[in-house]
């Protein structure tokens, strides 16, 4: 894996960056520019806010790090929809927009322990794997 030429501190710096451009998902960085435009705020004022400087916040949204719970966290106090940021999709965290059926549902799943709610989850996944969508 060495040879002569090779020196080990470069070898693993090089393996961390590639670990740690893995670990950011595909267009994390497009969505959470996405989201900071939202709030109208310049790269530096929404790092500012968030508890980075603007070179934090600009090597985030390339891609070229990635941020971490604290992070995270802030921006979602800043009204951030994280889950959108991290995995591209949205979920509605709006109570009425589930049908009576789903509220009543959670609920029951709710008032179950730990191990039979890990049933459920299994059942239901099973289920659904059937279904042709």
């Amino acid at each position: 894996m060495f040879d002569d030429k090779d020196s080990w501190a470069e070898n693993c710096s090089s393996q961390l960056i590639l670990i740690k451009k893995m670990l950011i998902a595909a267009g994390a960085g497009e969505r959470l520019r996405e989201e900071r435009e939202k709030t109208g705020q310049s790269q530096t004022d929404f790092g500012k806010a968030a508890g980075v400087s603007r070179g934090t916040q600009k090597a985030y949204e390339l891609q070229t790090s990635s941020p971490d719970i604290r992070y995270l966290c802030a921006v979602q106090e800043m009204g951030v929809d994280v889950h959108y940021v991290l995995t591209g999709s949205r979920v509605s965290t709006d109570p009425g927009a589930l049908s009576e059926r789903e509220v009543a549902l959670i609920g029951y799943f709710r008032d179950l322990p730990d191990g039979e709610q890990a049933n459920l989850v299994r059942t239901a996944s099973a289920l659904a794997a059937t279904l042709d969508h």
